[in-house]
């Protein structure tokens, strides 16, 4: 099977690039970090060429979103430079019944978080596999500490029932290093009974810059299902 048929493939791009439909010209855009979102960039990058988007400006939330828009021709800008966010598009982790979300799986939560509450509009594009009950049931909550609050920030998220583990890199020595420079705790909650409380209680340990719970932010989820083996989308807003 080739990378064109393989169904999990073109499930994400559908997604992705349903997300990317959704842009108008003009509009500022928030550019979220992953597998799935990284297609929404293609294709509006495919659209600026072809002349179908005008006046476009993306605002990348990792390293990762900022090499893709330049190599896909969409223009940058800054938060510094821009008074609003028209809409962000973005993956999860996990999404709950509430539109809540875990994200960080790619350790950019603390930027997305940013970008992601300043827009007007915030869409998460997902595949069905991230679709969950309850927060906590398949992923660990990521969370950015700076390097010297490794230990007390471990210590202070056991009191609260959690199971702290550092987050180590894949082909490289060592931790994963953020794009803050930080590190990435992943922690495992038996249960999150309240997701909100338990977001502003994780941030006000300090040495945590910010965590990857995503509360009453999204407004619509698009999720990329495999339907007698093609990809559909459907959609879950609020």
């Amino acid at each position: 099977m080739t990378a064109e048929q393989d169904p999990v493939k073109l499930m994400k791009q559908q997604v992705g690039f349903a997300a990317a439909d959704r842009v108008q010209s003009g509009m500022i855009v928030g550019l979220g970090t992953g597998s799935t979102t990284a297609y929404t960039i293609q294709a509006l990058g495919d659209r600026i060429k072809s002349g179908q988007l005008k006046d476009i400006k993306g605002v990348p939330t990792s390293f990762q979103s900022e090499v893709l828009a330049k190599q896909y021709g969409v223009p940058l800008t800054t938060l510094d430079e821009i008074d609003r966010i028209d809409v962000a598009i973005d993956g999860a982790d996990e999404v709950d019944p509430h539109l809540n979300l875990i994200k960080g799986g790619g350790a950019a939560h603390t930027r997305e978080k940013v970008v992601d509450y300043l827009a007007t509009q915030f869409i998460v594009v997902v595949d069905s596999s991230k679709i969950v009950d309850k927060l906590g049931s398949t992923f660990r909550v990521p969370i950015e500490v700076i390097p010297m609050a490794l230990t007390p920030v471990m210590r202070a998220i056991e009191k609260l029932g959690g199971k702290p583990e550092l987050r180590m890199g894949v082909k490289k020595a060592g931790p994963v290093i953020t794009d803050q420079g930080n590190m990435v705790i992943d922690v495992k909650f038996d249960d999150i009974a309240n997701p909100g409380e338990m977001e502003k209680t994780l941030n006000n340990i300090p040495g945590v810059l910010e965590n990857g719970l995503f509360v009453d932010c999204t407004d619509l989820v698009l999720v990329g299902e495999i339907q007698d083996g093609k990809p559909v989308v459907r959609e879950i807003s609020k």
